[in-house]
């Protein structure tokens, strides 16, 4: 049975050990990671999911809504996905200077907040993209999210149009109904199969196919660090269920 923390200093503690006696570890984490910055998940009681909104969030973020209505995607993507004031918290610093002293060898995220790399992490697998990359559809030309709030553009429906060919923009997110990066998933399958630690954070390990990259995981020490129970709660050999950025406080 695996060993279950509440505490947060046994937490910290805990994860200092595991960096110490580790030297390839990875991070795979969630929305759960950005919530101490002020963005909220997806599923808790707080979360998206539980907020009241035209449609469900699940169908705004899906690719056929986007196609048959991207202004009101283009509300929601500015008002709820976009958040430029959110600054990394204890987890995502933390986390940066354990890969610069070498023992952290990569973060694998399903966040488009871009937190990691504000952080100073530089070998981050985004699964779902990012927010600070929108993809003009017809030339190529890319926007940052500043770009995009800045609503001096809109010309379709609401939505944004390229400057330079009038084409199409779309954020360089992965929606429902669309698959992941091939290349960006194959690049987190090989980092998490040569990890000797896998620290999976503030995730509920529901959604796939970034769930199913824990099956990749070869190493000895497997922690999951949660507010909830996830589906892989028994595969873990150290539970973790506090709060995250104060986990990573060491």
């Amino acid at each position: 049975m695996a060993k279950a923390i509440t505490e947060e200093k046994l937490a910290s503690q805990e994860l200092s050990k595991l960096f110490e006696t580790h030297s390839r570890v990875v991070f795979f984490g969630g929305a759960g990671v950005s919530t101490a910055s002020g963005i909220p998940d997806f599923r808790s009681q707080d979360g998206l999911y539980h907020q009241q909104f035209s449609y469900p969030p699940e169908t705004i973020l899906s690719h056929s809504f986007y196609v048959a209505n991207r202004g009101e995607f283009y509300e929601f993507y500015r008002t709820k996905m976009i958040a430029l004031d959110a600054r990394p918290n204890q987890c995502h610093l933390k986390l940066a200077q354990l890969e610069r002293e070498g023992v952290l060898s990569a973060v694998v995220t399903q966040n488009i907040d871009g937190l990691h790399q504000m952080a100073g992490s530089k070998r981050v697998f985004e699964l779902h993209g990012s927010v600070h990359r929108n993809v003009c559809q017809r030339c190529g030309a890319t926007f940052d999210a500043e770009w995009v709030m800045a609503r001096e553009h809109e010309d379709y429906q609401g939505a944004p149009v390229c400057p330079h060919c009038r084409g199409e923009i779309k954020p360089d997110v992965v929606l429902y109904e669309e698959p992941l990066d091939e290349k960006v998933m194959i690049g987190a399958i090989e980092a998490i199969s040569q990890a000797d630690a896998l620290i999976v954070g503030g995730t509920s390990l529901v959604v796939y196919p970034a769930a199913g990259l824990t099956r990749y995981f070869n190493g000895d020490s497997l922690v999951i660090v949660n507010r909830d129970p996830t589906p892989q709660d028994s595969r873990a050999d150290l539970l973790i269920s506090c709060d995250i950025a104060k986990a990573f406080d060491f």
